[in-house]
């Protein structure tokens, strides 16, 4: 089963939300863009790789992206499979093009057929994430539990090559088709070895109760402030600020969309960016000045909780 579920990732959801929200003359819009399409593609390689993995679910349990703390360091697992005999962990990459394992180097290259570009070690990454599992599983008296780890290739079309040791590559990197297949014959070959079965479920729960989530400052990395962040509604269809309300609901002055409840994604935005608690006033100001009484009729049908003390409402 399915223990974890993979959502987008939170710093992604915040560059999302603030991209749209900053004047095009920011500093750093540039970048926040740059970085918003590096990691879209890469939730794009997880969901892929998802796909497959889905094969296993009836068989063991899955966590979809991992994030504990251990010796006082954060690590982030983008798969974690606990099979019968073994844990398994299964790191996603969405390249395009051709990549080339250089084993002598410890280093990885990317070809677009034009611009070659170097990236981190995908082995060496999963290793470490390896280590840090280990000692996260001693500290939790299960670190009898043996651990495999994968690198998955996203997309079909990739090209592997590899200079230097071939069968050390094989050993870690596989395209995301064959990753299932991988997965039950090392599980196998651990129970084979004389590896004791364990329950997963039980060891998921452990591993789910301590789980986190992975988040980044927006402001300190960009050098952004809040009254960077400009309010008003966004167009869903043709992306401009500042639709203007209207009877039941909210229209677009440039490409005449209607929408009922694109407010909902203008307030996600303020908890998401700005304060995790909205007062009354904040709203009417953040949705485009409307008055205090609508304001307060729309966050009474928001689904978020009113704190009387601190009369704000907030997600429960």
């Amino acid at each position: 089963m399915i223990l974890k579920n993979r959502a987008k990732p939170l710093p992604l959801r915040k560059l999302d939300a603030a991209t749209p929200r900053l004047s095009p003359q920011f500093p750093g819009l540039p970048k926040m863009k740059e970085d918003a399409k590096m990691q879209q593609q890469g939730y794009n390689g997880e969901i892929k790789v998802d796909y497959f993995l889905d094969n296993l679910v009836p068989m063991y349990t899955i966590l979809q992206d991992v994030y504990l703390r251990v010796n006082g360091k954060n690590f982030q697992i983008d798969s974690l499979i606990i099979a019968n005999y073994s844990i398994i962990i299964v790191d996603s990459k969405n390249y395009k093009g051709t990549i080339t394992f250089n084993t002598i180097l410890n280093q990885l290259t990317r070809s677009d057929g034009k611009i070659e570009s170097g990236y981190e070690y995908p082995i060496t990454q999963v290793k470490n994430q390896k280590f840090h599992l280990q000692n996260w599983l001693k500290q939790h008296n299960l670190g009898h539990i043996p651990i495999k780890c994968f690198v998955a290739i996203a997309d079909p079309s990739t090209v592997v090559q590899v200079e230097g040791d071939q069968e050390e590559i094989g050993k870690y990197v596989v395209h995301a088709a064959e990753v299932p297949e991988r997965i039950m014959n090392t599980d196998r070959q651990f129970g084979n070895k004389g590896a004791k079965k364990h329950s997963d479920y039980q060891i998921g729960k452990v591993i789910l109760k301590e789980c986190g989530e992975f988040d980044i400052n927006l402001f300190k990395r960009y050098g952004l402030r809040t009254t960077d962040i400009l309010p008003g509604v966004i167009c869903p269809d043709c992306g401009v600020r500042g639709m203007k309300r209207v009877y039941n609901g909210w229209q677009c002055g440039n490409c005449k969309c209607f929408s009922r409840n694109e407010h909902m994604k203008a307030i996600d935005d303020y908890l998401l960016l700005v304060k995790d608690s909205i007062t009354n006033k904040a709203c009417a100001w953040f949705l485009g000045n409307i008055t205090r009484g609508t304001a307060t009729r729309i966050l009474k049908k928001s689904g978020l909780a009113y704190h009387q003390k601190h009369r704000c409402w907030r997600r429960e």
